[in-house]
């Protein structure tokens, strides 16, 4: 029996709908617009393909994978404490939705697409403006929201995220929160993936961002496809050459 991390969504006649990602398939709408989208459940593997386990992952190590497509970086984490629970985000077109929290044993594991809602800075295999910074430690967006650490930032335009809150935005010109990851935590304390909540920005990134998707992932077709089976998990320092954080 897994773990799962059920999921409120506000549906279109104001009510909240209780789901959990196992149970549905494609979209499910709130208002007039999607938030939330299931995929293939895929489970987290480390470099050597050995399966991810909740109980082996580093306090505030920046993980990254590629979920759902093939060349959309997202950020796991396991934070220091507990994040909040049943926090109420809004998308850029208005809409509302839950984001439930953390999971695993402490309600501390979170992930987030690493595509800033800005202007869509991302992690590549060359460097990565965008990762969370850990607790204590201090970055410009500091005097944007007030916050020392604990953060995800994007160094790029200085925009800074509440990873313990669904990604809100805190600072800088982002206009809403970074899309979340459904992380799913299984019995033998494995890591499955298995939708997107939040407005994500997958379509403008395909389109923007041509020539790197030729360059690293041989074209915009393959790097459109969607993951399947596992996706490969390493800290950021073995994904990215070089981090990048003012």
């Amino acid at each position: 029996m897994e773990r799962r991390n059920f999921l409120k969504v506000v549906g279109a006649t104001g009510a909240l709908v209780a789901v959990s990602p196992s149970t549905i398939t494609g979209k499910l709408y709130a208002a007039d617009g999607s938030t939330f989208t299931t995929y293939e459940k895929v489970q987290l593997v480390d470099g050597a393909g050995n399966p991810l386990k909740a109980s082996a992952l580093k306090k505030e190590e920046n993980y990254v994978f590629n979920y759902p497509h093939a060349s959309t970086p997202a950020i796991l984490l396991d934070l220091p404490e507990p994040t909040n629970k049943d926090v109420e985000l809004t998308t850029a077109d208005g809409e509302k939705y839950i984001w439930k929290g953390g999971v695993g044993s402490k309600g501390t594991i979170v992930a987030y697409t690493a595509i800033c809602a800005h202007q869509m800075a991302h992690p590549t295999p060359d460097d990565s403006f965008l990762c969370y910074v850990k607790k204590g430690k201090e970055t410009m967006a500091t005097g944007l929201d007030g916050q020392k650490g604990g953060i995800m930032v994007c160094s790029s335009h200085i925009a800074s995220y509440d990873v313990g809150s669904g990604c809100k935005v805190l600072g800088g010109p982002a206009e809403m929160p970074l899309a979340a990851i459904v992380i799913e935590v299984a019995a033998d304390d494995t890591l499955w993936a298995s939708a997107v909540l939040g407005q994500d920005k997958f379509h403008d990134y395909f389109k923007q961002f041509k020539p790197e998707l030729k360059k690293y992932y041989g074209g915009k077709r393959k790097g459109k496809k969607k993951v399947s089976g596992s996706a490969k998990t390493v800290a950021m320092s073995e994904y990215s050459k070089e981090i990048i954080q003012y």
